[in-house]
């Protein structure tokens, strides 16, 4: 049996592998669309991929499935066929109870739904004892320490959709034997579930005793708790239910970005067309950038916030720290549906430097200058409105980063003329947000460095 686990940094994501080198075949359980890892993958073993399973419409990425069909060739999609689901695109569609052989390894459907309506797991047995599960793939219905979010169809469905996942938890989950492992389809940091447990993998056991998803009898007391500790949905969640039920448009390669010198980079600013992103990193864009640009600087976590930062109708012009990774940034926006570019500034900031066009800066303000000033700023905490709410400092407003995506307003309760000092957990949300700021008319925008990590390290009280 061959089994891999290939994670996504950024979205959090987790696909897999289950082969078997026997038959010289294998299938891909929810790829996303850098389909190259599963590839080489399939090679590595000698096997051939031959299914592509989904366990759900997923929100939160662009599935990579027609993209894996197209570029093996001989692979067919599976699908739910449960709750009624609709594709754009050629599945086979699966229902509760069908099953698959891959040599000794037994993979069964089962109908789990609650995080979405027709949601999929995949019970994996051997063959020779289909009835006595070893592991699940749990897909977005049940994560470490945590459960799929029912709300992510609208409010008219939560409903339904809360007393479905109750059942899931209860009437599935809770019934496999505790030494069943749980492969999820999303780790820490997804929004597709509350507080997600940093580990890969966990068993029935392990969740049992520990998950609080599993903790609650009574419907009421869990419909609660779930709508308690739901984080806010992500801009672009809606976008990609859309996109992966029609079917996303086939890439065929890394997303194809024309390098553009400075003077025709600036032209292509100037019309108005594109979205302006800068992806170095804080300290960079700070010391110069050009005017109107958002900063997403290119880590894995760059991808939540392109889909949650930016307009899917409109392309991209981006300026990169190292022309050389241009190939990894792309994929970073791609793998949230963001495949759209306009180009990007060939040289980098140098080559804009050399060209003698107008620099914008983003003063950055120390935790300890913060607090030798503080009375000077208006200080915005940008983070999530439950990391606000756990501890802020003192004095402080709150507006998400994620809320400003469309602009600011009055509703923020700053002067553009006046000081402002932004921070988030460690400063990455912060240039974000000033990124934001800056564009929206404010004068005197400074950036926090380390942020909240910073001050809680540098011994600074904060307000609980």
């Amino acid at each position: 049996m061959i089994f891999e686990t290939i994670q996504t940094e950024g979205i959090s994501q987790l696909s897999y592998l289950i082969g078997d080198d026997s038959s010289g075949t294998a299938a891909v359980i929810d790829p996303q669309p850098n389909v190259e890892s599963y590839v080489q993958l399939s090679r590595k073993h000698g096997v051939a991929i031959t299914h592509i399973f989904e366990t759900h419409i997923h929100a939160d990425f662009m599935s990579g499935s027609r993209e894996l069909q197209s570029r093996v060739g001989n692979a067919n999609i599976f699908a739910s066929s449960e709750g009624d689901a609709s594709y754009g695109f050629d599945v086979q569609k699966i229902s509760d109870g069908d099953s698959f052989e891959f040599g000794s390894t037994k993979i069964t459907a089962r109908h789990t739904p609650g995080h979405t309506p027709e949601h999929l797991s995949y019970e994996l047995a051997d063959s020779d004892s289909p009835d006595e599960p070893w592991g699940v793939l749990s897909g977005d219905s049940l994560f470490v320490g945590s459960a799929g979010r029912p709300d992510l169809l609208g409010e008219e469905e939560t409903e339904e959709l809360t007393k479905q996942l109750f059942s899931t938890l209860r009437d599935y989950y809770l019934n496999l034997a505790d030494d069943v492992i749980v492969y999820p389809c999303h780790g820490a940091g997804s929004a597709c579930g509350a507080s997600i447990g940093e580990r890969p993998m966990t068993t029935i056991g392990q969740e049992r005793k520990n998950n609080a998803f599993l903790q609650h009898d009574d419907f009421d007391e869990f419909a609660k708790f779930v709508s308690e500790g739901a984080p806010p949905v992500p801009q672009h969640y809606p976008i990609l239910k859309k996109i992966n039920a029609k079917g996303p448009e086939l890439i065929g390669h890394a997303p194809v970005v024309p390098g553009l010198p400075p003077k025709r980079f600036q032209d292509a600013i100037q019309s108005g067309q594109a979205q302006l992103v800068d992806t170095r990193q804080m300290l960079a864009f700070g010391g110069g950038h050009i005017e109107g640009a958002i900063n997403l600087g290119d880590r894995p976590e760059l991808s939540v916030w392109a889909g949650d930062m930016l307009d899917y109708d409109r392309p991209i012009l981006l300026v990169v720290e190292d022309e050389t990774q241009l190939d990894w940034v792309a994929w970073h926006f791609a793998v949230v549906g963001l495949h759209r570019f306009e180009g990007y500034l060939v040289g980098g900031m140098k080559a804009w430097d050399n060209a003698g066009l107008p620099l914008s800066t983003t003063p950055q303000l120390t935790v300890h200058d913060l607090k030798e000033h503080k009375s000077e700023f208006q200080i915005l905490d940008v983070r999530a409105p439950s990391e606000f709410k756990s501890n802020r400092i003192s004095g402080a407003k709150h507006h998400y980063v994620a809320e400003m995506r469309d602009g600011v307003n009055g509703e923020l309760d700053l002067k553009r003329d006046q000081p402002v000092a932004v921070y988030c957990g460690s400063g990455y949300r912060a240039s974000i947000a000033a990124s934001v700021l800056q564009r929206n008319g404010f004068q005197h925008v400074h950036n926090v460095p380390g942020s909240m990590s910073a001050w809680k390290n540098a011994g600074y009280s904060i307000e609980k």
